[in-house]
């Protein structure tokens, strides 16, 4: 069973979590928000998202890469993984 499947309760409640930060800080912008509250709150969206990526990426690293056992399938999902990092970190 995939990590995403297998963890996604768990997953959907970082989601969920995300949205809500993201919606506050979407009040503070427009009741026009102290200028510190608004950086913390993105700081703090910031934060959960990278927790977020971490999770599922540790999750398809052990699913992909240390539980299948074809060297050719660890070798396609390791060019997949890297592709993801270098994005996000754009």
């Amino acid at each position: 069973m995939a990590h995403t499947i297998r963890d996604k309760a768990k997953l959907l409640a970082r989601v969920r979590r995300i949205q809500g930060q993201a919606a506050a800080l979407e009040r503070q912008l427009e009741q026009d928000g102290d200028c510190d509250a608004v950086l913390q709150q993105i700081a703090a969206i910031r934060g959960a998202v990278n927790g977020l990526m971490a999770a599922v990426i540790e999750g398809h690293l052990v699913d992909h890469m240390v539980r299948e056992p074809h060297l050719a399938t660890r070798e396609q999902e390791l060019g997949v993984v890297l592709q993801v990092i270098k994005s996000y970190l754009k």
